[in-house]
């Protein structure tokens, strides 16, 4: 989830799946977009789309993409490091019901991946 205006660095890039240019925040979000672009279910991807009317203010979540069997799934970017703080964890519970609300049940979170220990 990012606010509606984000002042952080921003990779604005063209894929095939989406219409328009997709501004990515986080190379979480530009490595999941890749994956998202490879995947053969995926039909078309929103990226940055705006949570209108949400309750904890403007906010946007990172991916609405489009099935090839008409069903809608919304991802939320994270790294690892930041599902403890309790703010993003109340965001991150917010974006679910919002999405609940409007009848997309397939919601979830893409985190980074933890390093082993050496």
């Amino acid at each position: 989830m990012q606010r509606k205006e984000p002042k952080c660095r921003c990779e604005k890039r063209v894929v095939e799946k989406s219409t328009g240019v997709c501004r990515l925040y986080s190379r979480l979000q530009s490595a999941y977009l890749d994956i998202l672009q490879g995947s053969e279910f995926i039909e078309s991807i929103q990226c940055n789309v705006p949570l209108d009317g949400f309750s904890m203010g403007e906010y946007t979540s990172d991916f609405l993409c489009k099935r090839k069997d008409g069903t809608f799934m919304v991802r939320e970017c994270v790294e690892r490091r930041f599902l403890t703080k309790p703010m993003v964890i109340s965001l991150l519970d917010a974006s679910r019901l919002f999405w609940a609300k409007r009848e997309v049940s397939d919601w979830g979170i893409v985190t980074t991946q933890e390093k082993a220990d050496a």
